[in-house]
């Protein structure tokens, strides 16, 4: 069961926080103050609100090498923003919302 919630934390975050969530509401408003936040989370910076989610223990809070696994889990949800802000003119130029298909590909020509 362990190996299924890291798997499905790995691709789907937001699904596994919603899970979490459910199970354990008393949990994740103990780590968090408000829904807001992780609302807010859950929307923009999956992985990141589920890391830290994981990592807080509510007495004690984040601390010590906590912030590195913050730090990386923030780069991971940036990087996937950047990823497809650079790949969006691939959709569209290929004719994404047309609905005639995929695009051929152009042939190179040898001259």
């Amino acid at each position: 069961m362990g190996c299924l919630l890291v798997l499905l934390g790995a691709f789907a975050p937001r699904i596994l926080f919603l899970f979490i969530w459910i199970a354990r509401p008393e949990y994740v408003d103990a780590v968090f103050d408000t829904f807001i936040f992780p609302l807010l989370g859950l929307i923009f910076l999956p992985f990141t609100t589920l890391i830290w989610l994981i990592l807080d223990n509510p007495p004690v809070g984040i601390h010590g090498l906590d912030w590195l696994w913050i730090a990386l889990a923030v780069f991971l949800d940036l990087s996937h923003y950047a990823g497809t802000y650079t790949h969006r003119d691939e959709i569209t130029m290929s004719g994404g919302s047309s609905g005639s298909g995929p695009a051929s590909p152009t042939m190179p020509t040898n001259r």
